[in-house]
């Protein structure tokens, strides 16, 4: 069956028209109800997801006291700040600096912050970043375009069910001044993985 089949001036794809075949199963069977599906949905498009990392790094970045308390005890620091129920029972923030760059993987599966970062990626689950980030993060880095120079250590973490990390990355230069606001625009999901940095603000100007 082809996506043409279904079209009839449809613009959902092929895979959006099975989930929605699965969903309406799901509902008159009565295995789950619309509202629940419609609360997760909601969730993980307002509440949950990158941009609530982003804005923990950013206030990182503006305010000392906070980026030491982060450091010190994660889940304390942001105790408040956002419902990360149940990852902030077990996150650890490591922070990246000139001499020393982070990386985060899940050997095992996909531990993985969600109630921080969303959904992890789906290059976060396979075997090859598994495996290659613990034998060979430099050159894993490379393959995300990330290049750091030879004295730079990088540090692998590797999440369980138990803990949780999250990477602190380097605030960009040139951003002096900026709200909390404009800098969580340069932190990426990526860079919070340490699969990535901060983006530069031409990145984000216009």
């Amino acid at each position: 069956m082809t996506t043409h089949d279904h079209d009839h001036g449809s613009s959902l794809s092929e895979m959006d028209l099975r989930v929605r075949a699965l969903e309406t199963i799901l509902v008159e069977k009565g295995y789950v109800e619309a509202a629940a599906l419609d609360h997760i949905v909601e969730t993980f498009e307002t509440v949950v997801g990158p941009h609530t990392g982003a804005q923990v790094v950013a206030k990182a970045w503006s305010d000392p006291a906070f980026r030491q308390n982060l450091l010190d005890d994660a889940t304390a620091a942001i105790a408040g700040l956002m419902p990360a129920e149940r990852v902030g029972h077990h996150l650890v923030a490591v922070e990246n600096t000139p001499d020393r760059h982070n990386l985060v993987v899940c050997t095992l599966c996909s531990c993985y912050p969600w109630d921080m970062l969303g959904l992890p990626p789906v290059w976060y689950k396979s075997a090859a970043y598994r495996s290659r980030a613990v034998k060979e993060p430099r050159a894993v880095l490379a393959d995300f375009g990330v290049t750091l120079p030879a004295s730079t250590e990088i540090r692998v973490w590797d999440s369980t069910a138990e803990t949780r990390f999250l990477v602190l990355p380097m605030r960009p230069a040139g951003t002096d001044g900026w709200t909390e606001d404009r800098l969580a625009a340069l932190v990426t999901r990526d860079s919070m993985i340490g699969t990535g940095l901060a983006m530069a603000p031409s990145e984000v100007q216009g």
